[in-house]
C-alpha cells in the first residue's frame, strides 16, 4: 500500500476516535426539575436558548443529562446524587424542592437553581448580592405573591366570602404559600380554607370539598404537580364554575379565568445564561441572584362570560393580556 493510501485510510479510521473523543470531554450540565418532560418542554427550550445566546449548543460543545421527578419529591436527592455521580459540570435545579436537592447532594458542583421561593430564606444563598458557596441562580418569588392573587379575585368579587386555596403538601412552599394568602385574607376580612392534594384523585376529592364548603372563588397555589395537571384542573373549574386564579399564563390560555405570575420561561432563559457563565469559569459565589422584575397579569374573557362574571374596567386596564 501506498504511503499517501495509508495515510488517508488512517485519517478515516481516527475521525470516530476524534469524536468520541470530543463528546468525552464535553462539559455536562445536569438538568434537574421537579416536573415532567412533556409540560416542562418549553421550559428546558428556554433555558437552551440561554446557553445558545452565550455559546453553548446541546450536542455540539455540550452535553445536558436530563433527570425528572414527575412530581415525586422523594425521588429528588436520589436524582440528584446520580448527577453527582455522573461528575457534572453545573447542576441546574428547578425550583425549590430540586435546588435543595442538589445543595444537599454536593457542595463542590455549581448549582444554578430557578425558584419561585425566597432563596434566603429557605437556606439556599447566604445573600442576593453575594449567595456564597457553590449555588446561584434566579429567583422570581412567586410563591410569596399569593395575596395579590388573592386581591385580584378580591377585586373582581368584592362581594365573595370563601376563598379556597388548592396545596401540594409535599412541596416545601407550601406552608409559606399558606401563610402568606391567610394573611393578607385576615386584612380584607375573608375567609380561607386550605385543601391538599398531591395525587389526581386528591384533587379530585378536594374538588367534591370544595363544592360542599361553598366556596365564592379558587387560587391554584404555583407546583410542578399542579402544572403537570393543568387540563384537568381548568376542566373540573370550569365543571364547578368556580372562579380561580393561577400562576402560570398557560394556565389561563388553557381556559382558567386569570392568572398572576412570573413569566417562568424568562427565568429558565435566565438560568440558561447563568449557567454558561459557570462553564466558562465564572463562581457561583461571585454571580448575583437574579430577580425578575415583570409580573404577568392575564384575563380570559371568554371564561368569564361563561361565569357571568364582568371585569371592572380598573382591572382591565392593568392586565398585560386579555384572551378573547
Amino acid at each position: 500500500m501506498k504511503r499517501r493510501e495509508f495515510m488517508a485510510l488512517l485519517g478515516v479510521a481516527a475521525w470516530p476516535l476524534a469524536a468520541r473523543a470530543q463528546q468525552a470531554t464535553m462539559p455536562v450540565i445536569g438538568f434537574l426539575n421537579q416536573g415532567s418532560a412533556e409540560p416542562s418542554a418549553y421550559l428546558a427550550a428556554a433555558f437552551r436558548k440561554g446557553l445558545n445566546e452565550i455559546g453553548y449548543v446541546e450536542g455540539s460543545n455540550v452535553t445536558i443529562e436530563y433527570r425528572w421527578a414527575d412530581s415525586q419529591y422523594n425521588e429528588l436527592p436520589k436524582l440528584a446524587a446520580a448527577l453527582v455521580n455522573r461528575k457534572v459540570a453545573v447542576i441546574a435545579a428547578a425550583f425549590l424542592p430540586a435546588a435543595l436537592a442538589a445543595k444537599a447532594a454536593t457542595s463542590t458542583i455549581p448549582i444554578c437553581f430557578v425558584t419561585g421561593a425566597d432563596p434566603v430564606q429557605q437556606g439556599l444563598i447566604a445573600s442576593f448580592n453575594r449567595p456564597g458557596g457553590n449555588v446561584t441562580g434566579v429567583a422570581f418569588f412567586s410563591a410569596v405573591v399569593g395575596a395579590k392573587r388573592l386581591g385580584l379575585l378580591h377585586d373582581l368579587m368584592p362581594a365573595a366570602r370563601i376563598f379556597v386555596v388548592l396545596v401540594n403538601p409535599t412541596n416545601p412552599n407550601a406552608e409559606s404559600i399558606s401563610k402568606d394568602v391567610q394573611s393578607a385574607a385576615h386584612t380584607l376580612g375573608k375567609q380561607i380554607v386550605l385543601l391538599s392534594a398531591s395525587t389526581e384523585r386528591e384533587i379530585d376529592q378536594q374538588f367534591a370539598t370544595l363544592v360542599q364548603q361553598r366556596a365564592d372563588a379558587l387560587i391554584v397555589s404555583p407546583d410542578a404537580f399542579f402544572d403537570s395537571q393543568r387540563e384537568h384542573i381548568v376542566t373540573l373549574v370550569a365543571h364547578h364554575a368556580i372562579p380561580a386564579i393561577y400562576e402560570r399564563r398557560e394556565s389561563a390560555v388553557a381556559g382558567g379565568l386569570m392568572s398572576y405570575g412570573a413569566d417562568v420561561a424568562d427565568a429558565y432563559h435566565q438560568a440558561g445564561l447563568y449557567t454558561g457563565r459557570i462553564l466558562k469559569g465564572e463562581k457561583p459565589a461571585d454571580l448575583p441572584v437574579m430577580q425578575p422584575t415583570r409580573l404577568e397579569f392575564v384575563i380570559n374573557l371568554k371564561t368569564a362570560k361563561t361565569l357571568g362574571l364582568a371585569f371592572p374596567p380598573g382591572l382591565l386596564a392593568i392586565a398585560d393580556e386579555v384572551i378573547e
